[in-house]
Formats: structure tokens, sequence, C-alpha cells
């Protein structure tokens, strides 16, 4: 299969208060981030290993020029891993950090849809003890019957050993 890359365009013209958020699946739950972090999605491929990184921490990929690191979600919310398959992607965002901003890759089983939300639809969530830690967690909405979380994709992909790997760049 050859590689694929759909860029994403930074919508315009948002009307009042919503964002679009764009959703994607990762065991069977549906995710949201921000659409205007997204730089581009593309299928998945082989990464290079990092050695001596975090398990989540699939490796790296190069792309035009740039090493971007790539978290395969799964496992940084401690969730079984799967075989990747022709669903798989990587969604490369733009991270802001406290030092730096900073080009990042997340592992996702798939892309779902691109969702306007209202700031008003989108509600707190609550505190959680569990695989995904809340603090990663920016809200909920839900989006024709279905509940979809919304990360905080800076918290996610700041803390913990992730700020240490950005350091070392």
């Amino acid at each position: 299969m050859s590689e694929t890359e759909e860029v994403i365009n930074e919508p315009g013209g948002h009307a009042g208060d919503s964002e679009q958020y764009l959703s994607f699946i990762v065991a069977g739950e549906e995710f949201a981030i921000d659409i205007l972090r997204v730089q581009e999605i593309k299928s998945w491929d082989k990464v290079t290993n990092l050695p001596g990184s975090p398990d989540y921490v699939a490796g790296a990929i190069n792309l035009r020029g740039t090493i971007v690191p790539v978290i395969n979600l799964r496992k940084r919310f401690l969730l079984p891993d799967i075989k990747f398959d022709n669903t798989t992607v990587i969604i490369v965002l733009k991270v802001f950090g406290e030092e730096h901003d900073r080009t990042m890759g997340l592992i996702v089983d798939a892309v779902s849809d691109v969702h306007d939300l209202q700031h008003n639809e989108i509600r707190p969530a609550p505190e959680m003890k569990g695989k995904i830690d809340s603090q990663f967690v920016s809200g909920l909405a839900t989006i024709n019957d279905n509940m979809v979380i919304v990360i905080d994709i800076d918290t996610l992909m700041n803390s913990g050993e992730l700020a240490l790997v950005q350091e070392e760049d």
C-alpha cells in the first residue's frame, strides 16, 4: 500500500463561539482534538525506534526534514495493543509547551469525523481514576447520541516522560 497523506486545511470563518474538532477512534471510544492543532493525517507507516524511550513512544518519523516523535495512544492510555491495519493513522499535531512548541504524532485506530461544537456543548469531565487520566480530558460532548471525549492535547503530550522527550531535541 502506498503512503497517502491528507492535509487538513485550517477552517475559516467560525460562527460565534464554536470550534471544529477532529474525532478519532481508539479502542472503540471516540476522542476529539481541536482541528487547528492538526497539521496532517498520514496513513500508518513504519517508525524509527527511539531506544530508551517510554513504551508508548512508538518512535519517530521524518516529515519533510522534521523529526517527529510518535506516540501510540493505545499504549499511552494503557489499552491493549492491536495489529495496525489500513485504518490506522498518524495524526501530526502542533503541541504547545512551556518552553517551546513542538510537532508530534499520535497513532490512532482510525479517524472518524470533523465536528463543529459550541463551547456550551462541551461539558466538564468527571474526576476519573482509570486508564485515561482525567487531567488529559478537557471535556465530554454528545454528538449524534454518542459520547465524545475531548482531549487536552497539550497536557497529554507534555506530561511525564514526554516532557523529557521534548527537552532532548
